[in-house]
Parts: C-alpha cells; sequence; structure tokens
C-alpha cells in the first residue's frame, strides 16, 4: 500500500525558510517521478517542483531560486527546501509520485500522470 506523509509545515514570516519532507512507503521509491504540489485558498493547485529518477529537477518560475527539491533514496523521503519565503507562497503543500514507474514527464508540474497523494501540510507565510 503505497503511502506519502507530508511534515515540515507551519507559519512563518516572510523572507523566512522552511523544509518540507515527504516520507514514503509502500513501493520502490527510487523508480518514480515526484513532486510537490501546493493549493492555496480558492486557487487550482499548481505544480512547485518535481525531480526524476536520475535527479534531474524541474521548478515553477515563481519558486526558481529559492525553493529546492531534493530526495534521500536511502531514507525514502522527498524534501522540498523552501528559502525567501513570501505571502504567495501560503498554501497547502503536497507530494505526489507519478503513476508509471521511470516515467519521465515533458511537463511535471501540470499534474497529471501522478496517481498517490500526501494529505497535505500547511504553510503560512505572514508579511
Amino acid at each position: 500500500q503505497v503511502q506519502l506523509v507530508e511534515s515540515g509545515g507551519g507559519s512563518v514570516q516572510a523572507g523566512g525558510s522552511l523544509r518540507l519532507s515527504c516520507v514514503a512507503s509502500g513501493y520502490t521509491y527510487s523508480a518514480y517521478y515526484m513532486g510537490w504540489f501546493r493549493q492555496a485558498t480558492g486557487k487550482e493547485r499548481e505544480g512547485v517542483a518535481g525531480i526524476g529518477t536520475d535527479g534531474s529537477t524541474s521548478y515553477a518560475d515563481s519558486v526558481k531560486g529559492r525553493f529546492t527539491i531534493s530526495k534521500d533514496n536511502a531514507k525514502n523521503v522527498l524534501y522540498l527546501q523552501m528559502n525567501a519565503l513570501q505571502s504567495e507562497d501560503t498554501a497547502m503543500y503536497y507530494c505526489a509520485r507519478a503513476k508509471l514507474i521511470a516515467w519521465a514527464p515533458k511537463s511535471p508540474l501540470s499534474g497529471a500522470g501522478y496517481s498517490y497523494w500526501g494529505q497535505g501540510t500547511q504553510v503560512t507565510v505572514s508579511s
């Protein structure tokens, strides 16, 4: 049974940092593309960052240079280091796993192609 459990969210002032974690279980962690998504109240879900099985990364323009996605295959953990946080980053953050093994998407931040999602962790940035 695939499970994704996020943690690390919280409240922070603008300019601060947080590191989100997503612990995965129930499958061969290193074989799947993983992504971070977020959804603010009243807005559609948007892709934040993705990381492939080869370590290649993809970022939304709004977070480039501020956020870093990484993973620890030995620990089955996905991370999102968020620096220079802005009020616009306030949202529920979700990690997700691709449906297909070894999937190498052309548009990894669209949300399509992911079949497992965590329950989310809230990030609130105050200005």
